[in-house]
């Protein structure tokens, strides 16, 4: 609401204050996407999903499967800073367990 002002000459003017509203845009996000290959155990694959991705036994499992039997499945959504950290951490320890575990990252389309 409008606020009276009393100016220095005694005249009375109505002040208004301009609000700019700023709409932050949602950052985009991520899908981290593990890739088959004959190599990395299930056990493994669950043990990272489980690790760093902290999905439930069951969903690790899921997953693990869906990848197994389509070449590829989705292992979280994250913005870009976090799904790149987690690709780089879980490609250190497929490294230092010897497996080829390969990731990737695409923008989630919506």
């Amino acid at each position: 609401m409008p606020k009276k002002v009393q100016h220095d000459d005694g005249d009375t003017g109505v002040a208004t204050a301009t609000r700019t509203e700023k709409k932050l845009a949602r950052p985009v996000l991520y899908k981290v996407i593990l890739h088959n290959d004959h190599y990395t155990t299930r056990e493994f694959v669950v043990a990272i999903l489980q690790s760093v991705f902290h999905r439930t036994e069951a969903d690790a499992i899921q997953i693990m499967l869906h990848v197994h039997h389509s070449g590829q499945g989705v292992a979280g959504v994250y913005p870009f800073d976090i799904a790149e950290t987690k690709i780089r951490t879980v490609e250190q320890l497929a490294k230092e367990n010897e497996y080829p575990l390969r990731l990737s990252m695409e923008p989630e389309e919506g």
